[in-house]
């Protein structure tokens, strides 16, 4: 269906909603950017337009994220927003830039999005080399230098392991690998013992297998002492605690938050809660604050494809998560957002519907 009225404004929103796409993360994330576009509208939309959202599922697939690329643009949207797994994301980038089209993508954190300069594409969240360099000066003043990382075959977990490696080495710390693929969670907990690591990081998709396997180390009381990482922020989500409850806790991992939130990222917090019927993620506010800044650009610059790949720049937000203005530094091909909020948290073995700071920057 083409949408033809002059008064609406048409977004593409990619997401995934199906498996084997995380689902809870891409229901917080339409859920920030409806709630956006619903306060936006109620208040008039943009110069007397209201914004209207084309959404489609992604279901973690790059080949259907590119074909949705391309049917969103030949529906006539301004930009497209959204998405949540890296590897997609990619995608949609390389589509958007060959079709001049914006991209702004709100939650995946790889680097190098993009591989060439381009601007039509801008990032919201902080990248995957900072976050992931954090949540290591997090592990190396905890005294965890030599770890084991479960992980499997990924763009994004070998350079997030990269990452880890490059800042170990610096601190004489070491690393093994196990591919979960070729090993079960039972051999590996044994492979751990025997490496004498203090740390298991799980660089592995949810639910499976980081689920079965988060089951397997708990209940081998020779890693009782073992810490269990999950710096991709897998138990960020109430799936994390609906399946594994208190064995869920005290598992560190990176979210994307200040210490404490505005008064605005409180508002949106409840607003969206009510939305949701759980309490949302940073994921939903990235949604959120994804959108305000789309919708101030196109308010201030014009309601075109070329005038917003022109202004990623040229506006500055009072967002959920501290002020929003994205730059570009001499390494970087695209628009970002270079001072979001990074943090290690864990959830509170008392109370696991409760997050604790551990770390922050």
């Amino acid at each position: 269906m083409t949408y033809k009225s002059d008064n609406l404004i048409l977004i593409g929103a990619i997401a995934p909603t199906t498996t084997p796409g995380w689902i809870e993360a891409g229901l917080h994330l339409l859920a920030g950017l409806e709630f956006g576009v619903s306060e936006l509208n109620n208040n008039g939309g943009i110069d007397g337009r209201l914004i209207k959202l084309l959404v489609r599922d992604s279901a973690a697939n790059p080949q259907k994220a590119l074909n949705l690329v391309e049917e969103l643009v030949d529906l006539g949207v301004m930009a497209i927003i959204g998405e949540y797994h890296s590897v997609v994301a990619k995608t949609i980038a390389e589509k958007a830039d060959e079709l001049n089209v914006p991209f702004l993508c709100t939650s995946a954190v790889i680097d190098n999005l993009f591989e060439k300069p381009s601007k039509w594409i801008a990032q919201l969240p902080q990248v995957q080399s900072n976050g992931w360099k954090v949540y290591a000066e997090f592990l190396i003043n905890n005294g965890h230098k030599n770890i084991a990382l479960a992980t499997s075959p990924s763009i994004y977990w070998k350079a997030g392991a990269h990452i880890l490696h490059e800042r170990l080495s610096k601190h004489d710390g070491s690393i093994v690998e196990f591919d979960t693929q070729l090993i079960a969670p039972a051999e590996l907990c044994d492979k751990v013992i025997e490496s004498r690591v203090t740390a298991v990081l799980l660089l592995i998709g949810y639910p499976d297998p980081v689920i079965p396997l988060v089951k397997t180390i708990r209940n081998d009381a020779r890693l009782k002492n073992i810490l269990i990482g999950a710096p991709a922020g897998q138990p960020e989500f109430n799936g994390w605690v609906n399946s594994l409850g208190r064995n869920g806790s005290s598992i560190p991992f990176l979210r994307y938050m200040p210490k404490k939130l505005n008064s605005l990222g409180q508002y949106a917090f409840e607003e969206i809660h009510k939305v949701l019927h759980e309490k949302p993620s940073f994921v939903a506010l990235e949604g959120y604050d994804a959108i305000h800044l789309l919708s101030r650009i196109m308010g201030l610059y014009g309601i075109n494809r070329n005038s917003i790949a022109e202004s990623w720049s040229q506006v500055i937000i009072n967002g959920t998560r501290g002020e929003i203005k994205l730059s570009q530094s001499p390494e970087m091909n695209l628009w970002q957002w270079q001072e979001a909020p990074v943090q290690v948290v864990d959830r509170d073995p008392f109370n696991p519907n409760q997050f604790r700071i551990l770390h922050s920057i």
